[in-house]
């Protein structure tokens, strides 16, 4: 198994960063997605759990940053930098996105899953982020812990075991 001395939580559309020694974790990403960016020279990892595509989606003044593709991946960034991270030096790795309901009429509305990993990876992309790996979409929900010394990402994935990226 993988040597940490402290496993870092990250909730449902929180953020977090972990250090050397330690791995990052988050569960219940269904359409949610996953995104963990690291600095394999530094030992350092933040990781956001997303739920929603843009931050123009927020309602009223005091908006939740980790909640957004948007505004996590800036905060994460932001983070990451300010305990010593070099930004061109980051790297990315992702899980989640999945459609979780079936529904008869296809609407853009209902596509959070795919919507939400479009706009991570449309981030990412702006701010030159490589993706390293990705474990998205399908229709099953996953618990994803990302292991900071080995930059190793383990995705359990409901009814399909354990695959690490």
């Amino acid at each position: 198994m993988h040597e940490t001395t402290e496993v870092i939580k990250v909730g449902i559309a929180d953020l977090n960063i972990a250090l050397e020694n330690q791995s990052i974790r988050t569960s219940g990403l269904g359409s949610c997605v996953g995104v963990v960016l690291y600095d394999e020279i530094h030992k350092i990892a933040g990781m956001v759990h997303v739920m929603l595509p843009h931050s123009s989606l927020a309602k009223g003044d005091n908006i939740n940053l980790a909640k957004f593709a948007d505004t996590g991946i800036d905060e994460l960034i932001k983070r990451l930098v300010s305990l010593g991270a070099s930004t061109f030096r980051l790297k990315a790795k992702l899980a989640g996105g999945a459609q979780m309901f079936q529904f008869s009429n296809q609407s853009d509305l209902m596509r959070i899953g795919p919507r939400n990993t479009e706009a991570v990876l449309e981030q990412l992309t702006q701010r030159n982020i490589p993706v390293i790996a990705e474990d998205v979409g399908g229709n099953k929900g996953r618990t994803i812990e990302f292991f900071v010394n080995q930059s190793l990402l383990q995705v359990r994935t409901v009814n399909e075991g354990v695959k690490e990226i």
